[in-house]
């Protein structure tokens, strides 16, 4: 299992004499494993004197991974108790909780998890032992002879991958089997169960505790892959304490209220149908004007931030993609070519994937000097990605969107500035919009994968420089993810949590020296030479569509005015006030407020709960006592109720809070 760079520990202990982890921490309750040269181990590994030691403790980012992990293994333990038939998978940590795939006859049921929940409990209550022992790929094949999922991944050892969770089995060293042994240390020990694995694990079963629940079943493909068989896997989550665990399923349950795809629904915001394909939403009136003011707001954002606005096709030649590099690496998430065999060319064409290289087209449409730099081209540009379908979900995982999409072409000298600008831009962008709580993450190349990345060592040192550079001078958090850059150079991205506490990723700010290489790109120089110009990506929503998905959860669907569908309805106490709410209305249309009289034949109780399922940020009510009075009640979202407003007054309200943004 992989080091988290950034779970460092405040105190090291140096070794004075040969001991263990056990030993060396055997007041610490809290420790469950340690670190050593940046390699995490079990607290039973031997230690020579002189070594400089890191206890992880529980709580900490390693530390919950090897609580879940060790949670997988009793999970798998307690599948092949109630199923001896069973074959096992991989079973690694992920981000709040594990799970494990398993070759079984029958899929799992709610009541099956229910019964797995009670057996891992009673392993856990045992305290068995993770005992680490090293094997050699003969004996690991003995051993584990009837698993034939297992049999496969001892010939990955050297070649796994923590994409497909592989790496927590075996990696390009040793490799290791842990057994699971009820009654350790005494004559009756016996081992009870066995797994291969890299480890570490808790020292005992007991320390999983009571914070650990099995959640959901699911099918997966072993590995990922398609070509290979259909498993069922179970998800499970694991906390250091019951109290935890516990805080973890409201957060779940809130989550769920929150979810844009039922809030979508019920708002009548978007949909999306089988007739036209998974992953391409429809969206309906009340979510296109949501859409519109959002296009609207950043389009005028981009102008004023000195972006001149372009457009480009949908689809292209293929070889296009070639020249920017693009197919080599992201060509499985691209949807496949068009044979156009009756057009004069015989070309193959692509649905759009990237906006970026019709923008180099365009840069590169006439000669371009140095005066005219930074150039920055932006467009609302609709592409296309062929999302698996396990992945596609709702508005933040789509096969169809639209991209804010910027290139700013700049000097090298130009750069820093330029990112320094775009960044600056993007987080203004995320706050008008109610997100105010992020930090910045700084992806770069894997110096171990280079054959997944193009360019220079130089090139990539630069780069990074310049982006590291600009986002310590943010003074945001900033945190490293290696291995995650682009194929054509680093990027910064922006990492937004919403009201429930959830980390989003939003936009990007990405330095590409490669494609003004592929594309031949250049500029003259003050000295008349001939340069390259530096390429930076930025785009700040992202996308539209996931942006709106991050922003109906972070809001529950109780927008702001400003981005309501509905800004404000008029509700009559009955039909004799129509007219004069009418008037209303009308006042506050012709002030740019998108308003509405509820006309229905519904009674009054109704039309304000319609009102409140819809989420309107200002009802307007108006009886007898208001038309008398030339006012209007006002009944806002969370139930309470303002009496006679003079019209006039009502209306500079609304008309100040949409135009300030403001929350009601």
């Amino acid at each position: 299992m992989p080091p988290n760079p950034d779970d460092a520990s405040q105190d090291t202990v140096t070794v004075q004499t040969p001991t263990t982890g056990t030993e060396l921490f055997a007041d610490r309750k809290d420790v469950v494993v340690m670190r050593v040269g940046g390699e995490l181990l079990d607290l039973s590994r031997d230690l020579a004197a002189g070594t400089v030691v890191e206890p992880v403790t529980i709580g900490s980012p390693d530390g919950l991974a090897v609580l879940r992990h060790s949670a997988a293994h009793v999970l798998a333990q307690a599948v092949q108790q109630v199923n001896p038939d069973a074959k096992l998978g991989i079973g690694p940590p992920v981000t709040d909780g594990f799970y494990y795939d398993f070759d079984v006859a029958t899929p799992f049921t709610p009541e099956d998890l229910k019964a797995l929940d009670k057996a891992m409990a009673r392993i856990i209550k045992e305290g068995q032992t993770f005992r680490r022992r090293v094997v050699t790929e003969d004996e690991a094949r003995a051993e584990l002879a009837d698993e034939p999922y297992k049999l496969e991944l001892i010939g990955l050892k050297g070649g796994s991958s923590d994409e497909d969770g592989s790496s927590v089995e075996v990696g390009g060293g040793e490799l290791t089997i842990y057994d699971n042994v009820r009654g350790a240390g005494r004559e009756s020990e016996t081992v009870v169960w066995k797994d291969l694995c890299r480890g570490p694990h808790l020292p005992s079963t007991r320390l999983i505790g009571n914070g650990v629940q099995l959640m959901r079943n699911a099918a997966a493909y072993w590995r990922g892959s398609e070509k290979n068989p259909m498993l069922q896997r179970v998800y499970g989550t694991a906390w250091p304490s019951k109290d935890e665990l516990k805080a973890y399923l409201e957060r779940l349950a809130e989550a769920e209220r929150r979810d844009h795809r039922r809030i979508g629904s019920e708002m009548d915001l978007f949909s999306f149908h089988d007739e036209v394909g998974s992953g391409l939403p429809l969206f309906h009136p009340k979510g296109g004007v949501i859409k519109r003011v959002m296009e609207d707001y950043v389009r005028q954002r981009h102008i004023e931030e000195g972006f001149s606005y372009v457009g480009t096709p949908h689809i292209t030649k293929e070889e296009l993609f070639y020249t920017s590099g693009h197919l080599p690496y992201y060509g499985d998430t691209m949807f496949p070519p068009l044979d156009l065999e009756d057009v004069g060319d015989h070309g193959r064409y692509r649905l759009k994937a990237m906006n970026c290289p019709m923008h180099n087209l365009i840069f590169s449409s006439r000669g371009r000097s140095y005066r005219e730099l930074p150039i920055r081209l932006f467009e609302f540009g609709s592409v296309y990605r062929y999302e698996k379908s396990g992945v596609v979900q709702g508005l933040t995982r789509v096969r169809g969107l639209t991209q804010d999409d910027s290139h700013s072409y700049v000097t090298p000298e130009q750069a820093p500035a330029e990112v320094k600008h775009l960044l600056d831009f993007m987080l203004s962008v995320l706050r008008d919009f109610g997100l105010d709580d992020f930090y910045l993450e700084l992806s770069t190349r894997d110096d171990k994968k280079k054959d997944k990345f193009v360019g220079s060592d130089d090139d990539w040192a630069k780069a990074t420089a310049v982006l590291e550079e600009v986002a310590v001078a943010s003074g945001l958090e900033l945190v490293a993810d290696p291995g995650g850059a682009a194929f054509y150079g680093p990027k910064i991205s922006v990492q937004a949590k919403d009201a429930i506490g959830r980390t989003w990723q939003m936009g990007t700010v990405q330095y590409d020296f490669n494609q003004p290489k592929g594309f031949g790109l250049e500029y003259t120089a003050a000295d008349g030479t001939k340069q390259q110009p530096v390429m930076i990506h930025s785009a700040k929503f992202g996308s539209i569509e996931r942006f709106m998905g991050v922003l109906i959860e972070h809001y529950a669907g109780l927008f702001p005015a400003w981005l309501a569908p509905v800004q404000v309805l008029a509700v009559p106490v009955a039909e004799a006030f129509d007219d004069y709410l009418k008037d209303v209305v009308a006042q506050l249309t012709a002030r740019g407020i998108r308003a509405e009289v509820d006309l229905s034949d519904d009674r009054f109780g109704k039309k304000i709960r319609n009102a409140s399922k819809e989420k309107v940020p200002f009802v307007l009510i108006a009886g007898g006592e208001d038309v008398e009075a030339g006012a209007v009640s006002f009944r806002y979202r969370d139930g309470t109720q303002e009496n006679g407003v003079p019209v006039a007054d009502a209306v500079e309200r609304i008309v100040a809070a949409v135009r300030d943004r403001v929350q009601v």
